[in-house]
C-alpha cells in the first residue's frame, strides 16, 4: 500500500489541541489526516473514529446527512476520554467524488435515495477503501481500537487488516427531518446499525 507519513503538527480545536499527523496516498494522489489525543501508542485498546471525508456536512454544515455531527460528536468524546485517534479519509460521497456526489444529490432531490442515486449513476453503493488504515495505525502503533461507529463494514475492513476491534460504539448524531430517509436508508440498505432511541 503505497502510503506514506510525512509531518505532524499541534491543532488546536474547541475541544483540546490535537497531533495531527499527515499522510500521502501516493497512488490517487490523496492526502489523509489522523488527529490523535493522548498515550495512544502504549498498547492499552484506543478509543477511534474511522472518518470519510464530507465536505459538505463536515464543513458547510449541510443537514442531508449526520456526517458533521458525527465529527463533532468524535472529536468531543476522544476530547472528554483525554486519548483517542480519528482518521479523516479523503473519499467524499461515499468514494465518488464531490462533483459527482452533487449529481447524486441532484437525483435524491427527484426522489432516488442515497444508494438509488450512486447506482444511476454507474456506481456502486458504497466505493470506500479502508485498506489504508493500516499503515496509518501501524505507524501510531495502534492495534487496539474500541471503534466509533454505526458501520458494521468499517469493523470488518479494520479486522481484515489485523487490526483488533475490541469494541464497537454506536454513534449516533444530528438527525434531523432533512436526513431521516437517508438514515433510513443507510440502515435498510447498507446494513448500519441504528437505534431509533439513541438520536439525539
Amino acid at each position: 500500500m503505497p502510503v506514506r507519513y510525512v509531518e505532524s503538527s499541534k491543532l488546536p480545536t474547541q475541544w483540546a489541541v490535537f497531533d495531527m499527523h499527515g499522510f500521502e496516498d501516493v497512488e490517487n494522489d490523496k492526502e489523509h489526516l489522523v488527529l490523535s489525543l493522548g498515550d495512544i501508542s502504549n498498547g492499552e485498546p484506543v478509543l477511534a473514529r474511522v472518518h470519510s471525508e464530507c465536505l459538505t456536512g463536515d464543513a458547510l454544515f449541510s443537514m442531508r446527512c449526520d456526517c458533521g455531527a458525527q465529527l463533532q460528536a468524535a472529536l468531543k468524546k476522544i476530547a472528554e476520554e483525554g486519548r483517542g485517534a480519528l482518521l479523516y479519509l479523503r473519499q467524499e460521497g461515499r468514494g465518488i467524488g464531490l462533483l459527482n456526489k452533487i449529481k447524486a444529490y441532484k437525483l435524491q432531490d427527484e426522489g432516488a435515495d442515497t444508494v438509488e442515486a450512486n447506482e444511476r449513476l454507474g456506481f456502486g453503493a458504497d466505493m470506500r477503501d479502508y485498506s489504508i488504515c493500516k499503515v496509518m495505525l501501524d505507524h501510531l502503533n495502534i492495534h487496539q481500537v474500541r471503534l466509533m461507529t454505526n458501520n458494521p463494514r468499517k469493523v470488518d475492513a479494520l479486522s481484515n487488516q489485523r487490526i483488533d476491534v475490541v469494541e464497537r460504539i454506536p454513534l449516533q448524531t444530528g438527525k434531523n427531518p432533512h436526513n431521516a430517509k437517508y438514515l433510513a436508508t443507510k440502515a435498510g440498505k447498507l446494513g448500519h446499525l441504528m437505534d431509533e432511541g439513541s438520536h439525539k
